[in-house]
């Protein structure tokens, strides 16, 4: 892993483990980590830039840890902290540009253009994340949302539904298998 990347991992795994200490949740080993580790796999696959795509990828979701900015549009202020800590560190600007935009438009409910690749593959494997760690949605629903047993079933469905459809055509086949078995184990009789 190059210096670039692990400073920014540092970084990233400081700032959660701060939120983990104040709301016990942990972005990195329940969302992050998967979101890297996928999206190293798919920029390999595609023939990304890897570097691009990993910083991408650890970044993507560094606003939440960060309490920067509302929830809702922590993608946006994810590109400011992107901006700080890439510049910090001396990153070629032209790069960063890159980086940022992998940040922006990760978000599949923003609706959002991918213009290139490593774009595309930050958000498919924010998604693809979603379905490697089941139990933090089950954070998410009965824990955040506080839902009944049948409102977050229901709302767990819909959801990774609509997730499975954000992806790109190509990452939609290659995972179709996994998807379509946590649906049959999670939702035995929907």
């Amino acid at each position: 892993m190059n210096e670039i990347v692990e400073n920014i991992k540092e970084e990233l795994i400081k700032r959660c483990n701060t939120y983990n200490e104040k709301y016990n949740y942990d972005f990195w080993n329940d969302h992050i980590k998967y979101v890297v580790k996928n999206a190293v796999e798919l920029a390999k696959e595609y023939n990304a830039d890897i570097e691009i795509v990993e910083l991408g990828a650890l970044l993507h979701d560094i606003a939440k840890p960060s309490e920067f900015g509302p929830r809702e549009e922590h993608n946006v202020y994810g590109v400011k902290i992107a901006e700080e800590l890439l510049t910090k560190l001396n990153y070629p600007e032209d790069r960063k540009e890159r980086v940022k935009e992998c940040v922006l438009r990760h978000r599949g409910s923003k609706d959002l253009p991918r213009n290139t690749i490593e774009e595309q593959c930050v958000a498919d494997a924010d998604v693809i994340a979603h379905f490697e760690c089941i139990p933090s949605l089950f954070h998410l629903v009965y824990n955040e949302m506080n839902l009944s047993v049948e409102a977050g079933e229901n709302y767990l469905k819909k959801k990774l539904e609509r997730d499975y459809n954000k992806l790109s055509d190509k990452t939609r086949e290659i995972i179709k298998e996994r998807y379509e078995n946590i649906i049959k184990v999670l939702f035995v009789n929907k």
